[in-house]
């Protein structure tokens, strides 16, 4: 099976720590790299996890707080020193594109590769990006600011023929591309497909749902998921303190990934005021069992 697999770059709320950076992550999915957030340090992190600048091909940033976006610029123009040629692509809220021309201009820069940007439609379910190996649509968050979370779902593979189907029903050439295009082929009058092609691949999928109040009319978009980040800035004892800054508590967190049916979920997003992260942890597993931390440096494969 291809690898697709979330490396966490950075798992900490607005302000840094000595060991925590601001929330930047990275899905592989079969060596094609998108970058999803992109917290200062994005870069420090993509170094010391062996991970390649020029294998971006594709950055999702969620919303304009500078804890999901303030490392952008500096990687941007790492990859133009490092003779960058590829065009990139940038998902991101409309206004991102003006600051990143600004930062640009007034520092006399001309980066030597192709932008390609495309704005956020903050829509629940709308098709925000697709290539050939991954989809990814859009979740309404609900947070002070416009703020989007995504769901990546690998695209469905053409299902290969059988190794011996081919001589054991000597399929013609016809009848052979008539398979790869779908359509069954007819035997004595009987319709002959599944006998001849190989099992469908599970379809995986991973969905982020970073800075927001619990939001239930995520529930039916991220059912079923195999992987749910959901932000957990705070415990249980602060859920007014996350009311009022339109975060998630522990319990919150779990609670979505129980009525989703989910079958793992990531806390990440924490309070810099928690030094120790178990706490956090447990209080989810009270709701919701297969729970895991995001932590720095953790690839998580699906």
């Amino acid at each position: 099976m291809t690898r697709f697999e979330v490396t966490v770059l950075g798992s900490n709320s607005a302000i840094p720590t000595a060991n925590r950076f601001p929330t930047s992550q990275l899905l592989n999915v079969n060596e094609s790299y998108y970058l999803i957030d992109c917290g200062e340090g994005t870069q420090i992190q993509l170094r010391r996890n062996k991970l390649k600048f020029q294998r971006i091909e594709t950055i999702f940033i969620s919303h304009l707080h500078g804890d999901h976006y303030f490392g952008l610029i500096g990687l941007l123009t790492t990859m133009h020193l490092l003779k960058r040629e590829k065009p990139l692509t940038i998902v991101a809220p409309e206004k991102l594109k003006d600051i990143i021309a600004i930062q640009l201009e007034a520092g006399g820069t001309q980066i030597g590769y192709d932008i390609n940007f495309i704005p956020i439609i903050f829509e629940n379910g709308y098709i925000i990006f697709e290539d050939e190996k991954i989809s990814v649509s859009i979740l309404k968050l609900k947070h002070r600011i416009d703020c989007a979370g995504f769901i990546f779902k690998e695209v469905e593979k053409q299902r290969g023929i059988k190794k011996d189907a081919i001589a054991d029903f000597q399929l013609s050439i016809e009848e052979i591309q008539s398979l790869k295009g779908n359509k069954p082929i007819k035997r004595n009058g009987i319709d002959l497909f599944e006998e001849l092609l190989e099992e469908q691949t599970p379809i995986r999928s991973y969905a982020y749902a970073t800075d927001t109040k619990p939001v239930e009319s995520i529930i039916p978009l991220i059912s079923e998921v195999d992987l749910l980040y959901h932000e957990s800035t705070f415990l249980k004892t602060e859920t007014k303190r996350a009311r009022a800054t339109f975060h998630s508590t522990t319990h919150q967190a779990a609670n979505i990934a129980k009525m989703a049916n989910v079958k793992k979920l990531m806390l990440g997003h924490y309070s810099t005021r928690y030094t120790e992260l178990e706490p956090l942890l447990l209080e989810a597993k009270e709701i919701f069992e297969n729970t895991i931390l995001a932590v720095e440096g953790k690839t998580v494969k699906i």
